[in-house]
Order: structure tokens, then sequence, then C-alpha cells
């Protein structure tokens, strides 16, 4: 990994470069997502076999996948698997119910009453990958939120290999409550979602992670349906000072590094000697993974390690990248949390690091990336519920206020609007 010195505005500028590198690559790849798009919506079923053909190597006469499948899966998957799944689903409920809110309403006793409406979307579809590497998490991440939220039919789609749909997924969808799954992916998927098929509903959300293809096509599709994010590569900053451990921080990186060769893993630091010692483990432990060759390119491409001043300055570094991850090891980490303005998700401390999120502890895993969590949030309750505002006057709570607003409505040039005010009070 590359080591800069003090330099603020070279880490700035390395993860602008990265990130202007994918735009070029979205660009590309966005004219035959919008191609793939667009023939789904105008062939259906039809096209969605023809993709799942050239693109998975499997032909299927359904996409629906049973319920005998489902329990096949599930009977075929160890037993510690399951219980690890009931006690992430667990976790995940208990945090995910206090965001649930309330709708309201108010009235004075001047005859005007207001409030807000909070209702359940009625369908929603989640994308869960099936590629290099397919997330059984992602199922509860984006199922249990919209279970909670009281969403009626929730529909999966994962990409199908050449025996099928992964078990480990489908034993997560069916310990999550997902109503309908379909062995179809890539962008076909994403468009059947948004304008249903013969086989396929339409839905009103997609949710959930995927490769590039699926969120161009997710974005493409946008209006149609609504979406939760254009998710990019993961990405993961972690700061210390000298007190860090440099196991757990390598570890720690090389967790993000072996999602996708574009995925970046970032360390900013206040001590040299902690940043040497860093980069040492990164090298060691790579040669140990499974997945050496992805997580070593990650490391290659968008691996840094940036020394710094201070703390103060880490953290302002930290909130111009606006992460998806953001580590602090150091030994007060509650404590800097007033100084993180930008970051999807905090981990705070030696003994919490990013895995137990992505896994097990309760908050979401689906998270802004590429510099939107200056704007955007983690999946959450909100997400699948929609609200309605409402309001009612009587004739002498409106005749309080009708002279105020005719005067706005002709401010703007909307006589009519005036009109429908006074004309309640015509003699």
């Amino acid at each position: 990994m590359k080591i800069v010195y003090g330099e603020r505005d070279s880490i700035l500028s390395s993860m602008a470069e990265l990130r202007e590198q994918a735009t070029a690559v979205e660009k590309t790849a966005a004219e035959a997502v919008e191609a793939i798009v667009a023939d789904v919506k105008a062939r259906g079923d039809e096209a969605v076999r023809e993709y799942t053909k050239r693109f998975d190597g499997v032909e299927l006469e359904s996409f629906r996948v049973g319920a005998e499948a489902v329990a096949q899966a599930v009977a075929s998957v160890e037993a510690d698997f399951l219980e690890a799944l009931e006690a992430a689903k667990r976790n995940i409920v208990s945090y995910h119910e206090k965001q649930k809110r309330q709708g309201f309403m108010d009235g004075d006793g001047t005859g005007i009453i207001r409030g807000q409406l909070i209702r359940p979307l009625e369908t929603v579809g989640v994308y869960v990958p099936g590629g290099t590497a397919a997330y059984p998490s992602s199922v509860l991440m984006n199922v249990l939120p919209a279970k909670i939220a009281g969403v009626g039919r929730i529909v999966m789609v994962t990409p199908p290999g050449k025996d099928g749909v992964n078990p480990y997924i489908l034993a997560a969808a069916q310990i999550a409550g997902v109503d309908e799954i379909y062995s179809i992916g890539g962008a076909q998927a994403v468009a059947a979602l948004a304008y249903g098929t013969a086989s396929l509903p339409r839905v009103d959300k997609i949710v959930g992670p995927g490769n590039m293809y699926v969120a161009l096509a997710k974005r493409a599709v946008f209006g149609a349906v609504n979406i939760d994010m254009i998710a990019g590569p993961s990405e993961i900053v972690v700061i210390a000072d000298e007190t860090g451990n440099p196991a757990y921080i390598a570890a720690d990186l090389l967790s993000q590094a072996e999602h996708d060769v574009n995925a970046s893993a970032i360390f900013i630091t206040t001590s040299k000697e902690l940043a040497e010692q860093v980069r040492a483990e990164v090298e060691q432990q790579l040669q140990a993974l499974p997945r050496a060759e992805i997580a070593g390119a990650s490391i290659e491409k968008n691996g840094l390690i940036v020394v710094v001043n201070s703390l103060e300055e880490a953290f302002d570094v930290s909130n111009e990248i606006a992460p998806e991850h953001l580590e602090l090891h150091i030994p007060d980490p509650v404590m800097a949390l007033g100084q993180i303005k930008h970051a999807g998700s905090i981990f705070l401390g030696p003994y919490a690091p990013e895995p137990l999120g992505d896994y097990f502890a309760g908050p979401n895993h689906v998270l802004p990336t590429s510099g939107t969590a200056r704007f955007f949030s983690p999946l959450s309750v909100d997400d699948f519920v929609k609200k309605s505002s409402f309001l009612s006057y009587t004739r002498e709570a409106l005749e309080q206020v009708k002279n105020q607003i005719t005067i706005l409505a002709e401010k703007e040039g909307l006589s009519a609007h005036a009109r429908a005010i006074t004309i309640r009070f015509d003699k």
C-alpha cells in the first residue's frame, strides 16, 4: 500500500480520481444497460430468458422458485448457519423496530385539523447478488426492515447458477419472510421488477446491492419505480492513533478489499510507525486469503495509507471522503462522534470491526457509497413507507385567513387559486 505523509490534498485527489474512473466506466456500460431495460420493457419474459441464457448460461422455462425448492435448500444447509441467521435476524429486527414512526393529527380547537398518515409500500422488489460472492446477509438487511414497515408483498430476485439458486440465499429468504422468489439477475431482473412481465409482478420500489450493471439499471428505471440508492464499490476508512493494533487494522482493510477489485481501503493515522506496521500486516495477511487476487488488486489500485499531524486532521479528511464505513481505533471513540459529519456507518473501537455490522449487530449494512454519505442515509424502515398529509378547516377557520391566502395567490399570478378561496364567501 502506498503511504503519503501529511498531504491532506493528496488523499482527496486520489479519491476524486478513483470516483472519476468509476464514472467513466459507468458511461460505457450505461448504453448496454439502457438497451437491456428497453428490451425487457418491450418483450417481457422472452427478453429475460434470452439475457439469462446469455449472461448466466442458464436456460429457464419458469423463473419462479417454488416452495419445495426452498424447503430443500433449508434442509441442505448447516444447522449452525441457520442458527447464526436467526440470531442475526433478532438483532436486525430489534434495531429496526426502533425506527418505526407513527402518523400524527393535531387540532387546537379553532376548527383546524392537520396531520400525517404513514403507510407501507404495497410491493417491494429485493435484488440479492449471486456472482463472485453470494450474500445471504443482504437478504436479511433488505427484507426485515420492509417486513417491519408492513410491506404487503416482498419479491426477491437473484441470479441462477448452473445448479439453481444458491441454497444459503434461499434459506435466508425463508427466515426473513420473502413472499416470492425468482431466479433471474442482472439488469434484466431490475427491468422486470420495474415494468412487470407475464411472470413477475411490477413492484413499487427496488432495493438491494448489485454490480455496476444492476446499479445502472436501477438508475435507468428510477421514476417508473422508486429505488433505495445507487451503490458503488465498497469502501472503508480506518482512523487510528499510536494505540491502534496493526493486525486488527490490516484485517479490517482487507475485509473490504476482498469485495471487489474496485473497492477502496484507506487508513489514516497520526503514527508513522503504525503506518509501516499496517502496510506490512496487509502484505502478510493478504497471502492467506482465498480471495487474495481480488483483494490484492483492490489494495494495489485503491489502497492508501495517510499519515497526518493530528486526529482533528484525520477527521477532516474522513469527512471530505464521506466513507461508506468508518472505523475509529482510538482510546475514546464515542467522544469523537461529534467530529464525524459524513459516514454511512461508524464502528467505535478495536472490537467493533466492520464485519460485525455487515452480518450481525443490527444496524443496516446497505449504506451510501462514493461520497454520497454526505446526503444519503443507511437503508431503514423509512425506506419502505410513504407519507400523506391531510388537513381540515371549518368555514370560520378559513374565513380568518382567506385574505392572506388570496394575497399570496395573486402575487404568484394564480387568480384561480385565489378564486377557489373567495368563492366560498361570495354573498
